[in-house]
């Protein structure tokens, strides 16, 4: 038998997953500042690639916090 879709906590979890990306996404700025003269344009592309897809990502949990939130309202 099926779980009932319990979406109590799906905020919660979006908003960490939201911070959670925004902290990596930082993290691997910071590391591109710090040693850009020392990282092979291979490594660098790889990141600068990754934080693409974060910001992605992070465009996608808001819009599903926002969803979510108006789901919880009803």
């Amino acid at each position: 038998m099926a779980k009932p879709d319990n979406r109590a906590d799906n905020v919660e979890h979006l908003q960490q997953a939201t911070e959670n990306t925004l902290k990596n996404l930082g993290e691997a700025e910071d590391y591109l500042n710090e040693f850009s003269s020392e990282i092979g344009s291979e490594e660098r592309e790889r990141i600068e690639e990754k934080n693409e897809r974060r910001r992605h990502s992070i465009e996608g949990f808001r819009e599903e916090i926002k969803d979510e939130a108006a789901y919880s309202q009803e």
